[in-house]
């Protein structure tokens, strides 16, 4: 449990630190580096990382398109299949980011396994 704590944790400053200044793939780089320096075990080295961006990306596109009562997030979402449903959007875009975030925390556990 205290290995979980520690890795949401990690995760979620690097990613909130490198969001500030690279694009979306910045999520990958931090459950990357997560996952090379907090050692997971079986599927919470998927699961973590992903639940982890999920949620923050949620809050964060929440966050942004509250701000401006979701204009361009309508509008993004009704070129796609969501009829213009700014919160379905959302939903989308965060499970893309949390396989984004896993599949990279998988990589470096591979890597790092490989190593050794």
């Amino acid at each position: 449990m205290k290995q979980l704590l520690k890795s949401v944790t990690v995760t979620l400053l690097l990613a909130i630190g490198l969001a500030l200044f690279l694009p979306w793939w910045s999520v990958m780089v931090a459950a990357f580096i997560s996952a090379l320096l907090v050692p997971l075990k079986k599927a919470a080295v998927f699961v973590v990382p992903f639940f982890t961006i999920l949620i923050f990306w949620a809050i964060y596109a929440y966050v942004l398109g509250s701000s401006n009562d979701f204009i361009l997030a309508k509008k993004v979402a009704s070129l796609l299949p969501l009829n213009g449903n700014a919160y379905l959007l959302i939903l989308v875009a965060s499970i893309l980011g949390g396989l984004a975030a896993g599949l990279a925390s998988m990589l470096a556990h591979q890597t790092k396994s490989m190593i050794k």
